[in-house]
């Protein structure tokens, strides 16, 4: 072949195709609406957390993103999950995937939960209803906050058809407790999830140098802040007033409220008194070591979240997804395992299934999604977990959760 024959090799120019041309055309309207088009561009939660920033003030924000002390025990969190390495067969017949579990006896879409969050409306307006809606509309559990600001009530008459748990803290006046408490069983709540990493309140610096407080106060800073968010604001000001619904009235700081409200004094005592005053499930989130999951276990508690509080209480701790596989094999099946904490993917959900957890309870990722776009936020974090779950099960030859338990997973050392 000489040097010239390679030109037969090149394609042949042609008069271009009017035709072709407009079929590589889309004509589909662009999105006029800035939410909208910002949600539908969204691939992952971390595109959600950055539109998250741009429209909410920099204290709502910082309370989301932040954590105690130096922030480290975030910061380990999400690096566990960046360190599993997942096993992986071939010859799988993964054309059908099927990410439903059973969870108390009745079927869930996924193993995610909506963890509890409080002051969600302080995030957007629409706040804890709009989130159990999205629960009720994908078959999923929400988990009303003791600190949320939609009291039981309240919740049960805005999405009365959706699967419903209560997040206790055990407060320093047990009939305030108990006032609680009896509120979740008249109002269908299903199960309790008493909290028991809040002895006292983690030292959350980012909220401390913003002076958080429900309601924010004003301040001249805080023009600044209406001038550069004020749809933020708008959606504030002419709603309901913003407070904790099971303690309404109180508009001080938040590390004041925690220290009225979190009980130092409670022991294992204080579960059996649960224990004797509600007749449902009871979760148990917060546990952080082998010894306590043992105990739990012959206690005859439901469930336990293996949890650090998402790094807002000891900054230092252990990290969960770490000391989850131990746990598990503590428990051997006698209870529920769940795990929360820096979970941002549906590849973290499948990591921490992998490792031995029933199912996970997304906390943050969820709140980056109301913050980006309300309902619709959270509905797309719904899709992107989803989307990603599926995909990482595909690739790995995980037809059902329960192949994902039976292929497992393993922590590689940094």
């Amino acid at each position: 072949m000489t040097a010239g024959d390679g030109d037969f090799l090149k394609s042949k120019r042609q008069w271009p195709s009017i035709r072709y041309f407009l079929s590589l055309i889309d004509f589909s309207l662009p999105a006029f609406n800035l939410k909208r088009r910002t949600l539908h561009r969204a691939v992952t939660i971390e595109d959600l957390k950055r539109a998250a920033k741009k429209r909410v003030p920099r204290v709502v924000f910082d309370y989301v993103e932040g954590s105690a002390g130096n922030e480290v025990g975030i910061s380990r969190s999400l690096l566990s999950y960046r360190n599993v390495e997942w096993k992986v067969r071939g010859f799988s017949d993964v054309s059908e995937i099927d990410t439903s579990i059973y969870i108390l006896n009745e079927r869930v879409e996924m193993p995610i939960l909506f963890a509890p969050t409080g002051y969600t409306r302080f995030m957007n307006h629409v706040g804890e209803p709009a989130v159990a809606s999205v629960a009720e509309n994908n078959n999923l559990i929400y988990t009303l906050s003791t600190m949320g600001t939609t009291s039981p009530a309240e919740l049960a008459r805005a999405v009365p058809g959706s699967r419903r748990w209560f997040q206790l803290y055990v407060v320093q006046n047990r009939q305030d407790s108990l006032n609680v408490i009896n509120q979740a069983k008249d109002n269908g709540f299903e199960a309790l999830v008493l909290t028991i990493d809040t002895p006292v309140t983690g030292l959350r610096h980012r909220d401390t140098r913003n002076g958080l407080t429900i309601p924010p106060r004003i301040r001249p800073s805080t023009i600044i802040a209406i001038a550069r968010k004020p749809r933020w604001w708008i959606n504030l000001l002419t709603t309901k007033p913003l407070e904790f619904a099971a303690f309404r009235g109180w508009d001080r700081s938040l590390q004041e409220l925690a220290s009225t409200i979190f009980d130092p004094s409670m022991t294992w005592k204080d579960l059996e008194w649960l224990q004797s005053v509600w007749d449902g499930p009871i979760i148990v989130k917060g546990v952080q070591n082998v010894r306590d999951a043992r105990k739990l276990s012959r206690m005859g508690v439901a469930g336990i979240v293996v949890s650090n509080h998402g790094g807002r209480q000891l900054d230092q701790g252990p990290v969960p997804l770490e000391i989850l596989s131990d746990i598990v094999k503590e428990v051997d099946g006698k209870v529920d395992v769940y795990i929360d904490g820096a979970i941002m993917s549906g590849s973290d959900v499948y990591s921490a299934i992998a490792l031995g957890a029933k199912a996970v309870f997304i906390g943050r990722a969820y709140l980056y999604g109301i913050m980006a776009g309300g309902q619709r936020g959270v509905e797309k974090v719904v899709e992107i977990m989803k989307k990603e779950l599926i995909n990482t099960m595909a690739l790995s030859g995980a037809k059902t959760i329960e192949d994902i338990h039976e292929l497992g997973a393993r922590i590689r050392k940094s």
